[in-house]
């Protein structure tokens, strides 16, 4: 049957194909993720209004690119002789305590090409970020949040939600200005279209603000002063911990005990945190979304891809990272590349999401029917 996934797994498939695509900077793999992106967005979204805001990720993407490689081309470092020069820009000269950068100078392909796929590989985390908040329901997302981050995850919510809601707002204000016939096009339409959409977004917030109040957000529950700070206690040194942890998981000559016993402990002063927390907080729930078969085969698709992408069994690590000294055309391994296709079995193993009851035909009446009508009916 047609139902909404779980916001969760579709959030837990996107992260993790994310931190598929920053591990390699290889273009064919990465432009592979934005193909399996594409797909099951395309497949799976919803007629929401946050569901149409792909596009708008993908041109932010390609805007990203284009960025990096102008920064790449004007401030040019790292020429060798062996690159293949494209052009030469007039050169600014800098002071000495500037000393390591160049304002303009020689231009190679080389050069171009590294800012082009490091580009490209931060437009993969852009489109990833997108494709969740595409495909999953912010205000669902919500629910699944303990109690202790409730308050954080309504503003997260709210500040996920701008972006689509924006994007509403513009294609309802041009639509109609199309209705009324402008004449204004272009860049002069800017001033008709910004004024109606910040009062739409100011309305929009006064709105927001009635609701929450109605709801009683905010209230401070029935927690003490003191486990009020015994919470904000775990938690500071809950962080302390994980950051000790990742700090010594990723430097080779930290001490053993920085490590994991740091980050495992870290975690659990976390959770109580959380769990002590969430005490002053008391939510009900009306119909909470399941966590069913299809949950777990869209979250393990994405798992599975960053996993592949990690471990580096069966490939070689300089495959994910080509260089481009000698310039050659880049590999494709072949368990990478099936490990992010996997990642699109996504768009298979979800259900069909829920679409707007479809408008019944009205038949027409009987006797307004040529076809049923007699030639002397016609005719009179």
């Amino acid at each position: 049957m047609p139902r909404s996934l779980h916001p969760l797994a579709w959030w837990i498939w996107a992260l993790a194909l994310a931190t598929a695509a920053g591990r390699t900077t290889n273009p064919l793999i990465l432009l592979t993720v934005l193909a399996v992106l594409g797909y099951v967005v395309t497949a799976r979204r919803t007629e929401a209004p946050w569901a149409r805001g792909f596009r708008y990720y993908l041109w932010l993407a390609l805007a990203v690119v284009a960025i990096r490689v102008v920064f790449r081309c004007v401030f040019a470092t790292g020429i060798t002789p062996q690159d293949h020069l494209l052009f030469s820009l007039p050169h600014i000269p800098t002071p000495a305590w500037y000393a390591g950068i160049e304002i303009g100078g020689p231009v190679s392909l080389e050069a171009t090409l590294s800012a082009a796929f490091d580009g490209l590989r931060l437009a993969c985390l852009l489109c990833c970020i997108g494709a969740a908040n595409t495909l999953a329901n912010p205000k669902r997302a919500l629910r699944v949040l303990p109690g202790a981050l409730y308050e954080l995850g309504v503003a997260v919510t709210v500040a996920v939600s701008v972006a689509p809601q924006l994007v509403q707002s513009v294609q309802r204000v041009a639509r109609a200005r199309r209705l009324r016939a402008g004449g204004r096009s272009g860049v002069r339409a800017m001033r008709g279209i910004v004024v109606p959409v910040l009062e739409d977004a100011l309305d929009r917030s006064l709105r927001l603000a009635a609701a929450m109040d109605s709801r009683g957000y905010g209230r401070s529950g029935t927690a003490t002063r003191r486990s009020r700070r015994a919470t904000g206690a775990l938690m500071l040194a809950g962080m302390a911990g994980l950051c000790a942890g990742v700090y010594g998981l990723l430097d080779g000559t930290a001490p053993a005990l920085l490590g994991l016993p740091a980050l495992a402990g870290g975690a659990a002063l976390c959770c109580a945190g959380l769990v002590l927390g969430g005490r002053r907080v008391s939510r009900t729930g009306y119909r909470p979304d399941p966590w069913r078969a299809a949950e777990w085969g869209v979250a393990a698709c994405g798992v599975l891809a960053a996993v592949v992408l990690f471990a580096t069994v069966g490939y070689s690590a300089t495959e994910l990272n080509p260089s481009l000294h000698p310039l050659v055309w880049p590999p494709l391994p072949a368990v990478p590349t099936a490990a992010v296709l996997l990642a699109g079995a996504a768009g298979l193993i979800a259900p069909q999401p829920e679409r707007g009851p479809a408008r019944a035909a009205v038949p027409a009446p009987r006797s307004a029917r040529p076809s049923d009508r007699t030639p002397a009916e016609v005719a009179k």
